[in-house]
């Protein structure tokens, strides 16, 4: 045989080939799909390959179901339904928990800010008499203190020196007034026995005479 005729024996069966193949995979493909499991997309597309067709007398086409496979397919679409709802509220309760948790660590957050700016602040003060007072104005107040007890210092330091020396100025009249009163006191004393000498030279002169 001709190799042309070889060649186009292999074709025609090629062409005979490719219609069984796709058939071969849609019973494949139809095997998979089934009622009792897949997905409820599988299940409908189940109900729609094997659902048959039916005309009424005046033409009109109708998809045929059996009732068994219209149940069969409620009651899963129910049960999936259920296990929705169930994780929904699982899910809610989640987010429930976390917004609940959420909320607690923003208080404890803001506990957590407040001790910190309270510490800072007890850090940054000082007391003095029962008064918070920052650490600027507690060293400003306790310098004014320091220069004002210096001021003094220096003021009484400067008053005992004036006074000292007004003190010694005043013994020293002192020591010339009791100096003065003294030889005042001795004249005196002096003129007093010059005076009593004369009178008792008088008195003896008037006896004797």
């Amino acid at each position: 045989m001709h190799k042309s005729n070889y060649l186009l024996v292999a074709f025609f069966i090629f062409l005979i080939s490719l219609p069984l193949a796709a058939q071969t995979q849609t019973e494949a493909e139809d095997e998979k799909l089934s009622l009792d499991s897949g997905t409820l997309e599988n299940q409908f597309e189940f109900l729609t390959k094997k659902s048959t067709n039916w005309r009424d007398e005046r033409g009109q086409s109708y998809e045929v179901i059996r009732n068994e496979w219209i149940a069969k397919i409620k009651s899963h679409t129910l049960d999936s339904l259920k296990a929705l709802k169930k994780e929904l509220l699982n899910t809610h309760s989640k987010v429930a928990s976390q917004t609940q948790e959420i909320e607690q660590l923003k208080s404890s957050l803001s506990n957590t800010k407040t001790n910190l700016d309270a510490t800072n602040q007890e850090k940054d003060s000082m007391t003095l008499f029962g008064l918070q007072m920052s650490k600027v104005g507690y060293n400003t107040l306790l310098w004014s203190i320091i220069a004002g007890l210096l001021a003094l210092l220096f003021f009484f330091i400067f008053k005992f020196k004036n006074s000292n020396s007004i003190t010694k100025q005043a013994r020293i009249k002192l020591g010339e007034t009791e100096e003065e009163f003294e030889d005042h006191r001795r004249n005196a004393l002096e003129r007093e026995q010059k005076v009593r000498r004369q009178l008792q030279d008088e008195i003896n002169k008037n006896r004797n005479s």
